[in-house]
């Protein structure tokens, strides 16, 4: 499975556009790594920095909520919250995991690949185009 950054994904917003071409292809790494077998040590270092950049992403994403009174932000900051929760399940499975098994690359395309492409085509493009209006 490759994951990547496309059109159906823009947004328009120039900040996150950028963070989210680097946040997909941080998860292509990882799904790449488990693919081809990569070690448990090195599927945990990229997961752990998956987080770390998700974590980046999405303060900088609720600050500009707040700067332009987004009137949907609790609901947004709510579903940033079920990802983080999502990502740190599924560092509990890979550090249980004897290493990145199929199970595990099913589950990341299931709660990250997916809920973040969705996530981008529904509230993300919902709040650049606020922002747009809103200038």
């Amino acid at each position: 499975m490759k994951v990547e950054f496309d059109n159906s994904l823009v947004t328009g917003n120039e900040m996150i556009d950028g963070q989210h071409k680097e946040l997909i292809a941080k998860i292509d790494k990882l799904v790449t790594c488990c693919q081809e077998g990569g070690e448990k040590m090195q599927a945990i270092k990229m997961l752990d920095y998956l987080a770390e950049y998700t974590d980046f992403h999405f303060s900088a994403e609720e600050k500009l909520q707040e700067e332009v009174s987004y009137p949907a932000i609790e609901g947004h900051k709510a579903k940033h919250e079920e990802f983080k929760k999502a990502v740190d399940e599924l560092h509990e499975m890979l550090v249980e995991e004897e290493g990145p098994t199929d199970a595990f690359v099913a589950a990341v395309e299931k709660n990250v690949v997916n809920w973040l492409f969705d996530h981008i085509k529904n509230m993300d493009q919902a709040l650049a185009a606020y922002i747009q209006e809103n200038k």
